[in-house]
């Protein structure tokens, strides 16, 4: 069975991701970074339909967390095969009202994260030539937010770091995609209040936000021999708001 590590599995389109890729077959390790519970529901909910899924709880942007994480999921699950960099943290307000430390962690979750963990999938990737890197960016990524400054740079480094990633690993069997999504309903955007939401909601085309399984599906094609020539990719699954 191969396996397949979503980043920031317990909630959101972290937790549609594992669920979709369960049951494509794969067994998913859920990583979380402190909630044990919602993790834990996760792969219960998995292991309700006969799937196979376990947590593992990571910081991704602590080196020392991710070796014994990358360590456990070998020695518990088998080598990855799909890595899904979706782990992330926001931060709405005025660049200047941010501390260097917020700014850091920003920049380290969303962006040094993805890069440490890809760093550590993709060995075991290139002896078997065969493997599948999914990034998750943001439509801010793609066009920018006020007062969301280092969100959309990390996002927009994402969407840099897929597309020379897949030129570097093509040769190699591995395919690497982006799946930028648009306002979804997950707890990221948990404060926005039911006014914003509804201009949000006639601003796209569609009349309303995504659900994290809209994304997760989208993962879950990826992933899938149905994309086996796609890469290099940027995915977006916004409902038509830009």
């Amino acid at each position: 069975m191969k396996v397949a590590l979503v980043t920031g599995g317990s909630r959101g389109i972290g937790a549609a991701a594992s669920v979709e890729l369960a049951k494509l077959g794969y067994a998913v390790a859920v990583n979380y970074k402190s909630n044990s519970e919602a993790a834990e529901k996760v792969c219960e909910e998995i292991q309700g339909f006969s799937g196979v899924a376990e947590a593992f709880k990571a910081d991704i942007s602590d080196s020392d967390a991710l070796d014994k994480i990358f360590e456990d999921i070998h020695n518990d699950l088998g080598e990855i095969s799909v890595l899904v960099n979706n782990a992330g943290v926001a931060y709405i307000g005025l660049l200047q009202d941010m501390s260097d430390e917020e700014i850091r962690n920003l920049s380290d979750v969303n962006l040094l994260g993805a890069m440490l963990s890809t760093k550590r999938a993709v060995p075991d990737m290139i002896r078997r030539h065969d493997g599948v890197i999914i990034n998750i960016a943001s439509m801010w990524g793609e066009v920018g937010a006020s007062c969301e400054v280092v969100y959309s740079a990390c996002k927009a480094g994402i969407i840099g770091f897929t597309k020379a990633l897949a030129k570097e690993l093509g040769p190699s069997g591995i395919r690497v995609n982006c799946v930028s999504p648009g306002v979804i309903d997950t707890d990221m955007n948990s404060e926005l209040t039911d006014e914003t939401i509804s201009e949000l909601c006639e601003e796209t085309p569609l009349l309303r936000i995504g659900k994290p399984s809209d994304v997760g599906k989208t993962i879950a094609f990826l992933a899938s021999d149905k994309a086996e020539f796609i890469t290099g990719q940027v995915i977006s699954v916004n409902g038509g708001i830009i």
